[in-house]
């Protein structure tokens, strides 16, 4: 059985999702869960989405940017206030253990990094303020964040405007397993992400001694 907060608070968000200045909430939302927020704005696009599907592909646009300008956020707190700021927000986030993990692969990897983590449940946030401490090139940290962010934007957005209506049967009625399902795939992103640091094989990409670097 769905919990009365949690279909309360859906049913709370649907409201707002086709107020007239939603599209700002979502813009505000998507800018500050690229930087620091913990919430991820997801739920409150597909809502949006499923409120008023004919704009759903504006809303995942809108959602798109505001990211990307939310990841300039990230990666100046990264760049030049990780000592301060940044530090505080990993350890505030629970990413602590992630960081160096991803510090790593950026190091590595660069714009694949970017992109691959950029589309999946992993916390955005700990990519965008990784990369700018490991020093990332922001002409290239800016078109993956693009990419990555329009990939799973864009696909909400399409998957909502061509199928909104049977979606929103589906989450009307098994609301509880859908939130729960998102919770652990980004739980499951960070502990992944983590799991790939593992590896000691020496010459690995992300070896204990390269770890070591960037702690």
């Amino acid at each position: 059985m769905i919990m009365k907060p949690l279909r309360g608070l859906y049913n709370w968000t649907m409201d707002k999702a086709a107020h007239p200045h939603a599209v700002w909430w979502l813009a505000f939302f998507c800018f500050v869960e690229s930087s620091f927020f913990p919430i991820p704005p997801h739920p409150l696009l597909g809502l949006m989405c499923l409120a008023e599907p004919k704009k759903a592909v504006k809303f995942a646009a809108i959602a798109t940017l505001s990211s990307v300008a939310g990841a300039l956020l990230g990666y100046a707190i990264g760049w030049g206030l990780y000592d301060t700021v940044g530090v505080w927000l990993i350890s505030t986030l629970g990413l602590t253990e992630a960081f160096p993990v991803a510090a790593c692969h950026l190091k590595e990897y660069d714009f694949e990094a970017i992109l691959i983590a950029g589309a999946t449940p992993v916390p955005f946030k700990l990519l965008t303020i990784t990369a700018g401490f490991v020093g990332m090139n922001l002409v290239t940290f800016v078109l993956s964040s693009l990419f990555a962010r329009a990939l799973i934007f864009m696909t909400v957005g399409i998957l909502f405007r061509v199928f909104g209506a049977p979606i929103k049967r589906v989450i009307d009625e098994y609301l509880g397993t859908v939130t729960t399902l998102f919770v652990v795939l980004v739980v499951g992103g960070v502990v992944v992400l983590t799991q790939l640091g593992g590896n000691d094989e020496e010459g690995g990409p992300c070896s204990s001694a390269q770890l070591e670097q960037v702690r």
